[in-house]
């Protein structure tokens, strides 16, 4: 018995699909037994890669800052197969930078990377899902209730995220499409254990699981939320964060 719900049958889109979390989310949508349309803007050979492995993958690049485009990517998904049934905004960026000297044009191009790349791909699904219903799910993160330094443009783009979420499932819910989203906390990647040793230690002194998370963690959420265990699950944010955001802060 397989440990997912079963998606066969149905078409995802994940954006993103490039990048460690993206990838991690478009697997675990293949092995509910679900089709893949991959998304990237630069990462393509990644993307052609992780189709290769996938048994019903397509790739498709656009850039997401461009609401034309956005539209266009979600028309194409749609297009493949001749239907679309779920999407996943993950894509986005996590650059550092002090709020004291943050430039205007930082702080846009985080809300255009972030924030207004999923209002538009959340537009064109609805258009292309609202006959059948469907599902959408942002992957927004626990910086939304808990920034960190230097991450105020990315915190308050996924507390966006959040609101976003809850609005849309508020317009779309009477045509069948629900809106969630996931917050992850700290996602293991190739390097992240050399790169940021203090970090990833005081991670796993503050987690009550005592691990990072995986990106099959974040996809087996997406997947819950896409199918139709969570039928009666919308505006919802599901934190995946091995209990951190349960520590005392005081």
């Amino acid at each position: 018995m397989s440990e997912l719900p079963d998606l066969s049958g149905t078409v995802t889109l994940v954006t993103g699909a490039g990048g460690t979390i993206g990838a991690g989310i478009a697997r675990r949508f293949a092995a509910a037994g679900g089709a893949v349309v991959l998304h990237c803007r630069r990462s393509r050979a990644a993307a052609d890669a992780l189709a290769a492995e996938l048994p019903a993958a397509h790739v498709l690049a656009a850039d997401l800052t461009d609401d034309a485009a956005c539209h266009r990517l979600v028309d194409d998904a749609a297009a493949w197969r001749g239907r679309l049934d779920h999407v996943v905004n993950n894509a986005g960026v996590q650059p550092v930078e002090p709020l004291d000297g943050m430039r205007a044009a930082s702080w846009r191009a985080m809300l255009d990377a972030t924030l207004t790349s999923a209002f538009s791909g959340t537009q064109a699904a609805a258009r292309v899902m609202r006959d059948t219903g469907g599902s959408v799910t942002h992957i927004a993160s626990i910086e939304a209730a808990h920034p960190a330094p230097g991450h105020a443009h990315y915190a308050a783009a996924k507390a966006a995220l959040v609101m976003h979420a809850r609005a849309a499932a508020l317009e779309y819910g009477p045509l069948g499409i629900r809106v969630n989203t996931v917050s992850p906390g700290l996602i293991t990647r190739p390097g992240i254990e050399d790169a940021w040793p203090d970090g990833v230690s005081r991670w796993h002194a503050a987690a009550p699981l005592r691990r990072l998370g995986e990106p099959a963690d974040v996809g087996n959420a997406c997947v819950f939320l896409a199918s139709p265990m969570a039928a009666w699950i919308t505006g919802q944010d599901l934190t995946v964060d091995g209990g951190v955001s349960a520590r005392p802060t005081w």
